[in-house]
Parts: C-alpha cells; sequence; structure tokens
C-alpha cells in the first residue's frame, strides 16, 4: 500500500469513531429528563438584568 492510502483508512477510521462518539453523547444527553427553570428564577434575572441596566445608564 503506498502512504496516500493507509492515510485515508486512518483518516476514514478516525471520523467513523469520532461520529460513533458523537451519535453515543446525543443520545446520553437526550436521555435525561429536561426539566423547565422555575419560574421564579426568571423573575429574579429580570430584576437582575434590570438593575444592572439601570446602573449602566
Amino acid at each position: 500500500m503506498n502512504r496516500s492510502k493507509i492515510v485515508a483508512i486512518i483518516t476514514g477510521a478516525i471520523s467513523v469513531l469520532l461520529a460513533i462518539a458523537y451519535l453515543i453523547v446525543v443520545q446520553i444527553l437526550d436521555y435525561r429528563d429536561m426539566q423547565p427553570a422555575p419560574i421564579s428564577e426568571f423573575q429574579q434575572l429580570s430584576t437582575v438584568m434590570a438593575l444592572v441596566i439601570t446602573s449602566v445608564f
């Protein structure tokens, strides 16, 4: 085998391994039970942001 074929095979193998790892990570993240943040935290954040914005201007 010449060098370019070996490099192509190694690159392809790395690509396949990265794709499989990506799919596993996506499945793990998708499997988690995502709960929305409580509304009270959004209200606190908006209050803090309003205070920061008014203090800057």
